[in-house]
């Protein structure tokens, strides 16, 4: 199952649904047992089902190493709800607006560097721009030399969580060969990060400058009780918007590109909306790419106590998980599901359960505003300056990079 789910991960959820309908299981590690579903109701019956039962934390696990124990992925019950209400200020939505500005220059940069005329991998050029808005917006860096500084060591831990192979080899080696294996040079990039993030921290602490990026708005914020997030609360929880905020919104915004360089129609309809000033359009795009490619394949809680879905009786322990891929492809949700047609989200307002990119309910991702204004700056500024050349074929296939699913060739275009 494993080596199937890494090497050809769509094609293994699709016989997987193909063969057994709407649920199905997994055991992707020994003692592991994964319920994977796409039924609408059960999928909802998750994301409104007591927390105290369906425990997120303990099915993101497999990311504690990165992200740390204190990372609100990765923590369950009243201590997850604590930290959820401390960060979400951070991401309401008028506050985004604050930062288009940093965005749309970002992109800039980008796109000056950009080859005319001949096709390329535009994948790293969407992890600078989302890298370097994390940067600035969210940790808060303004000079250009510290954000090259920053930007080379944290690129370097985030580049091997990001590779499949990679994150195999470190699965295969925790503990084993010493300095020279895989895990040991992972451990020394996460400390070199770590030391980075912590001495921001530090640096942040005794600056008494008022400042409006998300660090600062995090060492401000106090729970119910007075308290402040600790030293360790705020590197886990920066790393985690690194991790989440970053990878994942360039995936995102590569695919788009993809997308509307192989549907040469969808791409003049977003470009004649954008000379009209419009964004209508370009936002259902986006949602249609984040239904037709999902970045994150599914999500997964644990049952801490016996439950019922769709008729199944589960044990305790076990872990069931809403598919977004597969949910984003019923026929009865999304006549044609196969079909690139962003008019789809013109024509009909799709439910809280249906559209899911973002997970849903009580852990539903906090940065899910934030990724989506980021998207529509960057790719409105990328249309007013290039002019996006359609591609031939069908596109590109789905590769798995670590917990991402992202273009094969990531995401191959060329623009004049």
């Amino acid at each position: 199952m494993s080596l199937g789910f890494v090497l050809w991960p769509t094609k293994f959820l699709d016989d997987c649904q193909a063969t057994c309908g709407d649920f199905f299981t997994l055991r992707p590690q020994a003692n592991r047992w994964v319920v994977i579903t796409s039924d609408p109701a059960t999928v909802k019956q998750v994301f409104t089902g007591d927390p105290e039962l369906l425990h997120a934390g303990a099915g993101n696990v497999v990311l504690q190493p990165i992200l740390g124990s204190r990372s609100v992925l990765l923590l369950d019950g009243p201590e997850h709800l604590r930290q959820r209400r401390l960060m979400l200020p951070s991401f309401h939505g008028e506050r985004m607006k604050l930062y288009a500005d940093v965005m749309r220059a970002a992109a800039e940069r980008a796109i000056e560097q950009w080859p005319r005329g001949r096709r390329f991998d535009v994948l790293p050029s969407m992890q600078a721009i989302t890298l370097e808005v994390i940067l600035r917006a969210v940790f808060g860096v303004t000079e250009p030399e510290r954000v090259r500084e920053l930007s080379a060591p944290l690129r370097a831990m985030l580049d091997i969580v990001a590779n499949r192979r990679r994150v195999l080899a470190l699965a295969l080696t925790t503990g084993r060969f010493g300095r020279f294996s895989p895990w040991a040079r992972f451990v020394e990039a996460r400390q070199r990060a770590d030391e980075l993030l912590r001495a921001e921290i530090e640096a942040r602490r005794a600056d008494s400058a008022e400042r409006d990026d998300v660090l600062s708005l995090l060492l401000a914020a106090r729970d119910e009780d007075g308290r402040a997030l600790s030293d360790e609360e705020l590197r886990d929880e920066l790393m985690t918007l690194l991790v989440a905020g970053h990878e994942t919104t360039a995936t995102a915004l590569a695919w788009t590109l993809e997308r509307l360089a192989r549907h040469p129609d969808a791409l003049a309809a977003v470009e004649a909306e954008q000379r009209a000033g419009g964004t209508e359009l370009l936002d259902a795009t986006i949602k249609e790419t984040l239904r037709l490619r999902p970045v994150v394949p599914a999500v997964v809680r644990q049952l801490q106590a016996p439950m019922t879905f769709g008729g199944w009786n589960l044990p305790a322990g076990v872990h069931i998980g809403p598919s977004i891929y597969l949910l984003h492809r019923r026929a009865d949700l999304y006549p044609d599901p196969l079909a690139f047609r962003p008019q789809r989200f013109l024509e009909r307002q799709y439910g809280t359960y249906e559209w899911i990119p973002f997970g849903g309910g009580v852990r539903r991702c906090l940065g899910a505003s934030f990724a989506l204004f980021e998207m529509r700056i960057v790719l409105s500024t990328l249309l007013e300056r290039v002019e996006v050349q359609p591609a031939r074929g069908a596109g590109e296939t789905v590769a798995r990079r670590a917990i991402t699913f992202a273009p094969a060739r990531g995401g191959r275009i060329a623009v004049a």
